[in-house]
């Protein structure tokens, strides 16, 4: 995937600024597949007979599976120009997310600083991520590094512009 002329700058982005993704069901596979690549195997994830013995009483979700998932949705809400995310700072997990679960994300700037000279930007997030149920079952905030607009390239789109008829 290429940025686009819909993806947003940095310089684009104010604080207060909030917007909601579309959802996502988790599914076994999800499940299984994050416990292949990552490793964790524990057994509150993908054996179901043990689950029952749990306080949860059916396996569920690794808690970064569905950060992952929910930074995926994140990409299109909104569609930034992001560099890289740079820090994950008080994340919490609060409640727990089961096979067939459907959430979605709501991202908000809550801050925003030039970096680079003025190329990039850091931009602060508050991201919730929310169940069916309209319960928040994950947030906190990550700092991503998101492309500004440069002088050269606001007059490079300048000079590509129309120019009105003059008057002569």
């Amino acid at each position: 995937m290429s940025f686009s002329s819909f993806h947003l700058y940095f310089d684009d982005l104010e604080v207060g600024q909030e917007w909601t993704s579309g959802g996502r069901t988790v599914t076994d596979a999800d499940i299984v597949n994050f416990a292949g690549f990552s490793g964790d195997f524990n057994p509150i994830h993908i054996d179901h007979e043990f689950a029952k013995g749990t306080p949860f009483r059916r396996p569920i979700a690794h808690g970064f599976a569905v950060f992952c998932i929910a930074s995926g949705l994140g990409i299109i809400a909104p569609p930034v120009r992001t560099i890289a995310m740079l820090r994950v700072s008080g994340w919490n997990f609060s409640l727990p997310v089961f096979i067939g679960d459907t959430i979605h994300n709501v991202s908000r700037v809550k801050e925003k600083t030039v970096r680079g000279r003025g190329r990039r930007g850091e931009v602060l997030w508050h991201r919730s991520i929310i169940n069916q149920d309209g319960k928040v079952v994950q947030d906190g905030e990550v700092i991503t590094l998101v492309e500004c607009r440069t002088p050269a390239r606001e007059a490079a789109a300048r000079e590509s512009e129309p120019t009105p008829a003059s008057n002569n």
